[in-house]
């Protein structure tokens, strides 16, 4: 069987930069860059019997960079801040709540 960790080590070589910006496309002579935010885990073992292994990835799109003529802009995708803020923000509120909760008694 071929060495896990090598095949996945040369995968993940490609991830990094690339994964987080994609390619820039001319849209009606304005430049756009997508930007996203990316993260990737792997995983492998083995005992007597059985090698196994696995690994997966998320990316959520953050925005895009738009080049015009006045200069470069960050537009955020508002779609995910939203699924990203509102259950941060939700989580912040119960944890906040527990720690005056716990200072009270």
């Amino acid at each position: 069987m071929p060495n896990i960790a090598l095949e996945l080590g040369k995968q993940a070589a490609v991830f990094g930069v690339k994964s987080a910006y994609g390619e820039p496309q001319d849209v009606d002579g304005v430049s756009i860059t997508p930007v996203a935010l990316t993260w990737s885990g792997f995983g492998g073992g083995s005992d007597q019997e059985r090698d196994g292994g696995g690994g997966g990835g998320v990316s959520i799109p953050l925005g895009v960079y738009v080049r015009r003529e006045e200069g470069l802009r960050f537009e955020p995708n508002l779609v995910s801040l939203l699924a990203v803020g509102i259950p941060f923000v939700w989580v912040a509120g119960r944890a906040l709540a527990r720690v005056i909760r716990a200072l009270k008694k």
